[in-house]
């Protein structure tokens, strides 16, 4: 199968992230990719207000977002937002969309996979609450892996900060998955990029699937200034083998990278290497 990943670099304008959206998904399917991977926070990037955008998966984006995969022929992953819980947000708060109210309601860091005879959501289920950025403060947390299949392949998903977590793409491989999904807006930083890359390969010899780690690119290659500690992207969007190889890599600017999935070399790594099998756990 194959996949295109595309590194883009959103903004507050969410009508113009959909452009986006609709111009490297087409771009994906001319290339001949049957799916798409786009980053985190593709509805609206992070250091905006998130609360006033935030919609339902049969929301106006997320419909919009239905139908180009539809016209196209294409499966389309994309983080948004969906409404979340209610709920305080405390004082001093830097987190995703935070506002100066003490009570808040919250919303959830969502990605959206929708395409002919697919549709599923995963919500964020670790919070990036490090670096002096408190996602928790306006976002809810997911509760849950989810994974989904296209063409025989079966994927698990995963959001930014998740990536430091293994049991989640453990959960992921324990339900099938061949491939894990990787979609983030990274926070830039001295060694970042290395622990991106670090983590994107350590967590694809975890489990011998496939990464597919998709994150926004770096602001500054537009010219864009950004402030404060909003994750806002670093690029370096990857695909990597089952035996932890980087297969193709971007680097920091926007484009769209191509990558052929064979579900055999899934099965031939794990016959070499199987810790999923040879695996113990501990209470």
């Amino acid at each position: 199968m194959r996949v295109a990943l595309a590194q883009v670099v959103t903004g507050r304008d969410i009508s113009g992230n959909l452009e986006l959206v609709e111009n490297f998904a087409r771009q994906a399917k001319k290339g001949g990719a049957e799916m798409v991977v786009f980053p985190e926070a593709t509805m609206r990037a992070f250091g905006n207000s998130l609360l006033d955008i935030a919609e339902p998966l049969d929301g106006p984006w997320a419909t919009r977002v239905r139908r180009i995969a539809g016209e196209l022929g294409i499966v389309i992953v994309a983080g948004m937002f969906t409404p979340g819980d209610s709920g305080s947000a405390g004082s001093g708060q830097t987190g995703a969309g935070a506002s100066d109210s003490d009570d808040v309601r919250k919303v959830r860091n969502t990605l959206l996979v929708t395409g002919p005879g697919v549709e599923a959501s995963y919500d964020k289920i670790h919070l990036f609450d490090a670096f002096g950025f408190a996602e928790s403060a306006t976002v809810d947390a997911g509760t849950g892996p989810v994974t989904f299949e296209l063409g025989g392949i079966r994927f698990g998903l995963a959001t930014c900060y998740d990536v430091r977590f293994p049991a989640l793409f453990t959960a992921n491989a324990d339900l099938g998955a061949e491939v894990n999904i990787v979609c983030a807006s990274w926070g830039s930083g001295p060694g970042k990029v290395d622990q991106w890359r670090l983590l994107a390969r350590a967590r694809a010899v975890d489990t011998t699937t496939y990464v597919l780690a998709c994150g926004q690119g770096d602001p500054a290659t537009q010219g864009i200034e950004t402030k404060g500690p909003a994750p806002t992207g670093v690029g370096h969007s990857a695909v990597v083998s089952p035996l932890g190889e980087v297969i193709e890599e971007l680097d920091g600017g926007t484009g769209l990278l191509f990558a052929d999935l064979n579900p055999a070399v899934v099965k031939e790594a794990r016959a070499k290497l199987p810790v999923l099998a040879n695996r113990h756990t501990f209470q």
